[in-house]
């Protein structure tokens, strides 16, 4: 594992320690005030369907702000520029909508505990268990990503060695998800939601005061990199050359659509926060109110990457020793003093917690509910359940700090990342999507479709793009294409054979499938939920026209 290069060493103070112990001790407060509400698993697993709607969006969107967008997307800014507003406008918004006003009916309606809980009324078991095995894999690499981004800033910190700040947060992380189940997770995910804009803001107007404004930043950037470089689709055109190494059509496809679907609709990290609502009305708005404040983050995540490339010329080279994962800690020794400096190690922190507590309390839901309760240990009483759950738990923080090192290896985790979504998410959306709205999708479609997915995107991967077999410009270019090659393999190998198995009765798929109702599923509307803002539709076509504006000023 590379150290952080010495010179990144945060010049903090008692003050900045003080505001981070006090932080420390506010979210471990959570974690025990939590825990007298923790009585039964489904307490634990999903907050006994109890939260408001205000507290799921906000969990919702914290939970996806961690390394992905803190370290990921500033890295991503750093070493692609503007088109990286593509994995929020494009490859977040539109998915978010399609959730709450499609998909979460039959999720919420049905009464599920997991996504593979799905899979399994309309599959059956063997789809069942092999998204159930597959989500958890996924899990704990993913959770390892926000360990290893978490381990940069305690170096550059405390000066300690990485794999020691691996294992210290993993068990911070660990007592407070074992204290509170689920809710200690939400709850702490909305105090990190502010504590993040807290530390991220300034950092970016302090960082655009430095490089001259939005005006000395483009030009500064034009001059070195071209006039592509700070435009969201300039030099998209197919056979076009640009710094994404992607044209417009694996954008929309593959980020767009296979990616970004498949990532906000089926990764349970996220699904399990609008779950874990109070109601159907409640959990539809989840992912749309989560979208308003998605829609404004590129501002104080990519933009510091495009600054830190401005402040230190040499970012993500061989010969300056940084990273371009180090553009964030970059930023906060240069700009910041004292006091704002230890918010802003504070609000990585939270944002690093808040996306590997995501990853293990639905990795924990998942493998108590789908692997060790349906095929292990059945039948067992609520309290073994909610012990085995503590336990596993433990096991996906452990499991985290393993897979930390494999995201060390690559200078852009958002690249690793994107590697992943595209081997497991996206095959599973195929297998949703298809089920959901077509009646003839068969049982073992579902196995094969999901499988033969996911081992199309590794194939093109490792032996075409990795083995050069096909020339594909960057990482990222390779994603996109995997990610498309993953969903049409998968979807052609549903649909033939879907022609020669035979489907499961109409009667059972009621609630499963698109035009079939099921009781849990017609939830009359509590008073005053006529009201416009608690209106889906509403908020979903509101927040795509307003994600479609914030393109403007790129694309001029």
């Amino acid at each position: 594992m590379t150290d952080l290069a010495e010179g990144l060493r945060l010049p903090t103070n008692a003050l900045d320690y003080s505001i981070l112990v006090l932080y420390f001790a506010v979210v471990l407060g959570v974690g025990f005030a939590a825990r007298a509400s923790v009585r039964t698993s489904l307490d634990f697993f999903l907050s006994g369907r109890s939260l408001p709607a205000w507290v799921t969006g906000l969990a919702f969107v914290a939970a996806n702000l961690g390394a992905l967008e803190i370290l990921g997307m500033a890295a991503n800014g750093a070493q692609y520029g503007v088109y990286t507003v593509h994995w929020y406008w494009v490859g977040a918004i539109p998915a978010m909508v399609f959730l709450g006003l499609v998909m979460m009916p039959f999720y919420y309606g049905s009464k599920v505990r997991s996504v593979p809980e799905f899979l399994l009324h309309r599959y059956g078991r063997s789809s069942h268990l092999l998204s159930s095995i597959i989500f958890s894999v996924a899990s704990v690499l993913i959770a390892g990503v926000n360990l290893y981004a978490m381990a940069i800033v305690v170096e550059a910190l405390l000066g300690w060695p990485q794999w020691v700040a691996i294992v210290v947060a993993g068990l911070f992380v660990l007592a407070y998800i074992t204290l509170g189940g689920l809710s200690s997770a939400i709850y702490n995910e909305v105090l990190q939601f502010f504590v993040i804009l807290a530390a991220l803001i300034p950092l970016t107007v302090v960082g655009l005061k430095r490089v001259g404004g939005w005006s000395g930043l483009n030009d500064a950037l034009t001059d070195r990199y071209g006039p592509n470089f700070t435009s969201a689709w300039g030099g998209t055109g197919i056979g076009s050359q640009n710094p994404l190494g992607a044209n417009w059509l694996t954008i929309v496809l593959g980020l767009g659509f296979c990616l970004s679907f498949g990532y906000w609709t089926t990764n349970f990290a996220e699904v399990q926060r609008a779950l874990s609502a109070r109601n159907l009305s409640a959990a539809q708005r989840t992912p749309l109110i989560a979208a308003y404040p998605k829609m404004f983050i590129p501002l104080i995540v990519v933009v510091p990457g495009l600054i830190a490339l401005v402040v230190e010329p040499g970012l993500g080279t061989e010969k300056s020793g940084l990273q371009y994962n180090d553009a964030i800690p970059l930023l906060m020794r240069d700009l910041l003093p004292n006091g704002v400096l230890g918010v802003a190690v504070t609000g990585l922190l939270a944002a690093f917690m808040a996306g590997m507590a995501a990853n293990v309390s639905s990795f924990n839901t998942v493998f108590t509910n789908d692997i060790w309760a349906a095929y292990v240990k059945t039948g067992r009483p609520d309290g073994y359940y909610l012990l085995t759950g503590r336990v596993v738990t433990a096991i996906g923080v452990l499991g985290g700090m393993g897979t930390a090192f494999i995201a060390s290896s690559f200078s852009n985790i958002m690249n690793y990342l994107q590697t992943l979504f595209s081997f497991f998410n996206v095959p599973l959306f195929c297998v949703f999507i298809i089920g959901m709205f077509w009646r003839r999708a068969t049982p073992a479609a579902g196995f094969w479709g999901l499988l033969s997915g996911t081992v199309a995107a590794m194939i093109n991967y490792f032996w075409l793009y990795k083995g050069h077999v096909i020339s594909i410009p960057s990482d990222q270019g390779a994603n996109f294409v995997s990610a498309i090659v993953a969903f049409v393999f998968g979807g052609v190998v549903m649909v033939t054979v879907s022609l020669f198995t035979a489907p499961k009765l109409v009667e059972s798929l009621a609630g499963l499938v698109y035009g079939t109702t099921s009781p849990g599923m017609a939830e009359p509307p509590a008073a005053g939920d006529d009201a416009w803002y608690r209106r889906p539709a509403l908020l979903g076509w509101g927040a795509i026209v307003l994600a479609a504006l914030c393109y403007v000023p790129f694309s001029l």
